[in-house]
C-alpha cells in the first residue's frame, strides 16, 4: 500500500480545515495510507511571490526534510505543488534529496488521475458546477490544456468531475482566465484583483453554475469573498469536497 504524506497549505489549515479532511477521505476511500507530518510548515510561496526569495529558503529545506520519507506527497493545491516542483531549484542547486522528492509531489487531482488512475467515484452531486482553472495548476503543472495551446484538449480535474453521478458541468465563455487572486497581488493591486474576480463570477453565473469549484482554495477564497459581498447566488466548494461526496 502506498504511504502518502499529506501536505496542507497554510490557508486550508487555518481557514478551511474541512478541505484537508475531505482530501484524506478521498485518498483513504481509495485504499491509500495517509500520514499528516506535524512538522510541516508553509512551502514559502508567499515570500517568493513578494520577492523575498531568501526568506523562503529555510521553508524549502524544511519541506524536503519532512516529506522525503514518503512514497508520494499529495496536496489539495496546485499553486503550492507548483512552488515545490517548479520553483525550489534555486534553493537546492541539484541536491539529490530534492531531485529525488520532486517527482513524487502531486496535486490531488493529478495523483488521482496519473498515479491511481481512478476510473469511478462512488459519490453523487446533483448540481450544476463551474470549474475554475487556477493558473499555477493549469500553466505550471499542466493539469489541463490551455486555450493558447494547439493541442488535444484535456483536463484532469474535469475528468474526475465527469465521474460524479448527477453532476453537470457548465461552460464559461473564458474557461482558463485568471481569477485575479495571485497571492499578494490581491493586496498590492486590490482594485484590479477584484475586477478580475467579478469577471470570473459573472462568466460562471451566465453559464448557469450553482457551485464553483477549483483545485486551489486560495482562488476560491478570493472569489467567495466577492460572491458574498455582492450577494450572488453561487457557492464555492473545493474539488476535494465534491470528490468526497460532501453535500452542497
Amino acid at each position: 500500500m502506498p504511504r502518502v504524506g499529506l501536505f496542507i497549505p497554510c490557508y486550508i489549515d487555518q481557514l478551511y480545515p474541512d478541505v484537508g479532511l475531505a482530501t484524506v477521505e478521498v485518498l483513504e476511500r481509495l485504499g491509500i495510507e495517509v500520514d499528516f507530518p506535524e512538522g510541516q510548515t508553509c512551502c514559502g510561496q508567499p515570500m517568493a511571490n513578494t520577492g523575498c526569495t531568501p526568506a523562503a529558503a529555510p521553508l524549502a529545506h524544511r519541506f524536503v526534510e519532512v516529506f522525503s520519507p514518503y512514497d508520494a506527497v499529495v496536496c489539495p493545491s496546485g499553486s503550492c505543488v507548483a512552488m515545490v516542483r517548479v520553483h525550489y531549484h534555486e534553493y537546492f542547486h541539484g541536491d539529490p534529496r530534492y531531485e529525488a522528492l520532486r517527482p513524487r509531489v502531486f496535486e490531488l487531482c493529478e495523483y488521482l488521475v496519473d498515479v491511481l488512475q481512478v476510473d469511478r467515484l462512488p459519490v453523487k452531486f446533483p448540481h450544476k458546477v463551474g470549474l475554475h482553472q487556477s493558473c499555477h495548476g493549469l500553466r505550471e503543472l499542466r493539469l489541463g490544456s490551455s486555450t493558447e495551446q494547439v493541442v488535444a484538449p484535456f483536463n484532469k480535474a474535469r475528468s474526475l468531475l465527469e465521474k460524479i453521478e448527477g453532476l453537470e458541468l457548465v461552460e464559461p465563455t473564458r474557461p482558463d482566465e485568471c481569477c485575479g487572486f495571485g497571492g499578494t497581488f490581491a493586496v498590492s493591486e486590490e482594485a484590479v484583483s477584484c475586477l478580475m474576480g467579478r469577471d470570473r463570477v459573472a462568466d460562471h453565473l451566465r453559464a448557469g453554475a450553482e457551485i464553483l469549484t477549483a483545485t486551489d482554495m486560495s482562488c476560491l477564497m478570493h472569489l467567495d469573498g466577492l460572491i458574498r459581498r455582492d450577494q450572488q447566488p453561487l457557492r464555492c466548494m473545493h474539488i476535494a469536497e465534491l470528490l468526497a461526496g460532501r453535500p452542497a
